[in-house]
């Protein structure tokens, strides 16, 4: 990230390349969330009646239309992304997030039924920007820091556009509130992809280091997976289940708010105010990681970040069952408790692994890998949760799902710990006498 020769333009010293690629990253990703989740802010509290005496609520619905349409896209992006070459993300990144708010203002346009097929068309291409922004920052001796920059995007964007659909639905409406929000964002979003295509590429030395990232062709995906599937498999679980959690925090988050007791009037404030917390301290944690230099270490760090946050957020459950936490204090605990380990699979345990398997790939296929399965698991719960008979709200719901998805994430942790030390071990015992 020095100079010419990797392709940038401009002869800027690393650390000013490192702080454009950060700003770069949170930018872009940020503005995509302002097409994906203002909707989430409105109560849409209308019942469909289906057969015999179920009902399904309109919020529901759309939830789980977007998120059908958000994980096709991922299983689209195992393919799409890994093959893309590098100077085509950008015009992709655009065409995407352009499609998503055209499907926005159909939303706004049409009447029932028709507005639940907008909205899963408007999560349909989205599952697959972050893997075209991630492919800008992977392979580099700073990627762990970058990445974690692109991750607090998702984390500060949550909440922050949930304040902007809230603040939105009294002049727009609900149905129109969406494709207004998403509207805002075009010229930032546009600024910032140009500020993606500036960044140079990975130096040799980074190459050296991380391995250097490859397009992957069907052949070569299949190979990669059979090889490493017994190394991955522990990682996706981890991911599978920290990604429903966070996302029955981040889809129903209204629904928590006010069964924890907050005036809904005051949801506004709530959204921004935990997230900003919770962004703040995972981007120190994670982004930390970038200060190890042997793959090894890094991969057991991020290992043990992941494990840190599962027991957080399993006392923090406790806590709450004891009436002993504000809401507050609850949301920020359990959402740094959860992002600790998914962040971390984002920015070093993939990153690593990549680079301890010594084979060439990128982290545009795995991760689209991780978030299918994460984004088909969630799938799965909504639709439980509406077909299964649970006693309780969704507050209840969520402690429940908190302490099975802990204690299965713990074990697995220690799965793919044994799996570095029957594997990985005498490579890293390699690269430290070096």
């Amino acid at each position: 990230m020095t100079s010419n020769s990797t392709g940038s333009k401009w002869n800027w010293p690393a650390s000013v390349w490192t702080l454009w690629s950060i700003v770069a990253a949170f930018g872009t990703y940020f503005c995509m969330y302002g097409f994906r989740v203002p909707f989430k802010a409105g109560a849409y509290e209308y019942q469909y009646e289906l057969s015999g005496n179920w009902q399904l609520d309109e919020k529901s619905i759309f939830v789980i239309a977007q998120v059908l349409g958000y994980t096709i896209s991922k299983f689209m992006g195992i393919k799409f992304v890994s093959e893309l070459p590098p100077h085509r993300r950008a015009l992709a990144i655009l065409c995407l997030i352009g499609f998503s708010e055209l499907a926005l203002l159909g939303f706004g346009a049409s009447g029932r039924p028709w507005n639940i097929l907008f909205i899963f068309l408007n999560g349909l291409p989205l599952g697959m920007v972050f893997g075209l922004v991630l492919g800008f920052l992977e392979g580099r001796q700073t990627t762990e820091l970058l990445a974690a920059g692109l991750c607090t995007s998702f984390i500060l964007a949550d909440g922050f556009m949930k304040t902007i659909g809230q603040t939105l639905i009294g002049p727009f409406g609900e149905a129109w509130m969406p494709a207004i929000a998403g509207s805002a964002f075009v010229i930032p979003l546009l600024f910032f992809v140009w500020m993606l295509t500036m960044i140079p590429r990975p130096s040799s030395m980074d190459e050296s280091h991380r391995q250097a990232r490859t397009v992957m062709n069907r052949s070569e995906r299949w190979r990669y997976l059979r090889k490493f599937a017994w190394g991955l498999s522990p990682i996706i679980i981890v991911y599978l289940l920290a990604n429903i959690i966070r996302s029955i925090r981040g889809d129903f988050a209204r629904e928590l708010w006010t069964d924890l007791g907050v005036d809904p009037k005051d949801l506004a404030e709530s959204y921004a105010k935990s997230e900003v917390w919770v962004g703040l301290l995972v981007l120190a944690i994670n982004g930390s990681c970038v200060v190890f230099r042997h793959n090894g270490r890094a991969y057991i760090s991020s290992l043990s970040i992941c494990a840190a946050g599962i027991g957080l957020l399993l006392v923090t459950c406790f806590l709450q069952t004891q009436k002993v936490l504000d809401p507050l204090s609850f949301m920020v605990l359990v959402g740094l408790g959860l992002y600790m380990p998914y962040v971390a699979i984002h920015t070093t345990v993939l990153e690593r692994f990549i680079a301890l398997t010594g084979e060439k790939g990128n982290l545009g296929y795995l991760m689209a890998l991780v978030d299918s399965s994460g984004y088909f698991g969630y799938v799965m719960v909504l639709l439980a949760r509406k077909f299964v008979k649970f006693e309780g709200n969704i507050l209840q719901f969520f402690l429940v799902a908190c302490c099975i998805a802990g204690a299965v994430s713990l074990l697995s942790l220690g799965w793919s710990a044994i799996h570095y030390r029957s594997h990985f071990r005498s490579r890293q015992t390699a690269e430290m006498s070096q």
